[in-house]
């Protein structure tokens, strides 16, 4: 079985792995068809991706065919294509008793704290697959992107009365961004890569597409009239962007960290509260949040497979890895084909 292995910082390899037998009571056995390259994948890449030890099969951006079901699944069955939930929570803790199994003491995540997806097939719980009848693979293996941003949303709880800034335009902001202007708010896209704010203005949508490389607060006033957004959400995992993001926020207003990074933050505590900020960590998503992506994209309200600018074979995955993993190279997302 073909599988790409991390085996520290920097050296991903291709190897053969044995194949998983007959899955067990309550798990499914998948076939693996894509896998989306996200910045936690990049980050341990780099040797900068916390809650992560090496060697480690990376990838929870899933996209799987069910081979066979364990006894006592009845909610997938062989042949269903799926998006997977890649986040295992205990279910005992008290999160995952109060419903924020999202936010679980001992969670283990798929390609993070646990092997993940970059090989054929692999064995995974039943209820935590997605099946869609009618998304092809590549939109599948997005969902999971997308719910992350589904998520930061329903944190913030925006209304069309709302101006939105999103900081940072990778796939995670640009999730964010999506599901924001879902929910009938006005979304501006903020960033410093020339690449990336040029991808933001050739798809239509955003109410500004901001370049802060020059200085943030004047360039987010000036595309808002004047004013600041009531509801920032920083997608960066940069310590200096979540710093900035502070200084951004409109007064009575709300910032969302969504991306992560290692060490502390720190802001300055009486502006902080001069302008009563609201602060809200997003991590992971629910099983709801899955839910809601998959319908918007079966519909067509949210349609993502353009923002797919890089592909390769897994045959081809160490060389191509490598390449994503260098801002040149211009990836918004990239994706591996595992199988058809």
């Amino acid at each position: 079985m073909r599988t790409l292995v991390l085996d520290r910082p920097g050296s991903l390899r291709l190897t053969d792995t044995p194949p998983p037998g007959r899955p067990c009571p309550g798990m499914a056995l998948v076939r693996v068809l894509r896998v989306g390259v996200c910045g936690t994948d990049i980050h341990a890449w780099h040797g900068r991706q916390p809650y992560f030890t090496y060697p480690r099969i990376l990838g929870h951006e899933l996209a799987v065919e069910v081979v066979d079901a364990g006894e006592g699944v009845s909610n997938v069955v062989a042949g269903d294509r799926c998006a997977v939930e890649p986040y295992l929570s205990c279910g005992t803790c008290r999160p995952c008793r109060i419903g924020r199994g999202n936010c679980c003491e001992r969670m283990q995540v798929l390609g993070v704290h646990l092997d993940g997806g970059l090989r054929e097939r692999l064995e995974v719980p039943a209820t935590k697959l997605h099946p869609s009848g009618s998304l092809h693979p590549e939109s599948l293996a997005l969902v999971e992107m997308l719910s992350i941003g589904a998520h930061a949303v329903a944190r913030a709880r925006p209304s069309d009365r709302d101006a939105v800034l999103v900081i940072g335009a990778g796939p995670i902001g640009l999730g964010v961004a999506a599901c924001a202007a879902a929910s009938g708010a006005a979304v501006s896209m903020a960033d410093v890569s020339p690449s990336r704010l040029a991808f933001c203005r050739d798809h239509a949508g955003f109410r500004s597409v901001i370049d802060v490389s020059a200085g943030a607060e004047d360039a987010v006033r000036a595309a808002h009239g004047g004013e600041l957004p009531t509801i920032v959400f920083d997608a960066t995992g940069s310590p200096e962007s979540m710093r900035s993001a502070f200084r951004l926020i409109a007064n009575a207003g709300t910032l969302v960290l969504v991306g992560l990074v290692l060490g502390e933050l720190s802001f300055e505590d009486p502006d902080f509260h001069r302008r009563e900020t609201t602060l809200l960590a997003s991590r992971n998503a629910l099983p709801e949040d899955f839910r809601r992506v998959m319908q918007s994209l079966e519909t067509g309200r949210i349609d993502v497979r353009r923002w797919i600018t890089h592909r390769a074979g897994i045959e081809d995955g160490v060389d191509a890895f490598a390449a994503w993993t260098q801002p040149a190279s211009g990836v918004v997302k990239a994706m591996v084909e595992v199988g058809s």
